[in-house]
């Protein structure tokens, strides 16, 4: 019998399969993770010069109110609707497609409002469009130059 009193050892903690676990979740969360870009909208914003404002012999000027009502050439359109504005574009214009027409919108006026003056204008055949700026709070109105659409 072998009573001889062994030393104590001290345990080793061995890192390589602590690293294996660690490379495999790593592994999978590369591969498990969606990388989604962030599409992002790259708008080149107009510049609203108050001293190059335009003045347009042939312009049909269409205010847009932040309410949603319209005005072409300062006639309010009896209703909302793409028909309405279309037909008072065709008034205004009167045969004349060349007519540039500047839309005037309110600052709080939705989006709807301003692209069914831009589809009626189509429908009618006006294919020069501008809007009306305004630079700073008591800047005068600018107009950009005119935009063709297709």
């Amino acid at each position: 019998m072998n009573f001889r009193h062994r030393g104590k050892e001290e345990p080793e903690i061995n890192l390589i399969p602590f690293i294996d676990v660690l490379l495999v979740v790593l592994i999978f969360l590369m591969l498990s993770t969606t990388y989604s870009k962030f599409t992002e909208l790259k708008v080149n914003l107009p510049v609203a010069d108050a001293q190059r404002a335009r003045d347009y012999p042939k312009e049909i000027i269409v205010g847009v109110g932040s309410d949603g009502r319209y005005t072409v050439s300062g006639q309010p359109v009896a209703s909302r609707d793409v028909q309405s504005v279309a037909a008072a574009l065709s008034t205004a214009a009167s045969g004349d497609l060349q007519r540039v027409i500047i839309i005037s919108a309110d600052a709080s006026a939705a989006h709807q409002s301003v692209i069914n003056v831009m589809d009626a204008a189509r429908r009618v055949g006006l294919q020069q469009l501008t809007f009306a700026t305004q630079t700073g709070r008591n800047g005068a109105g600018a107009a950009s130059p005119p935009a063709a659409t297709d």
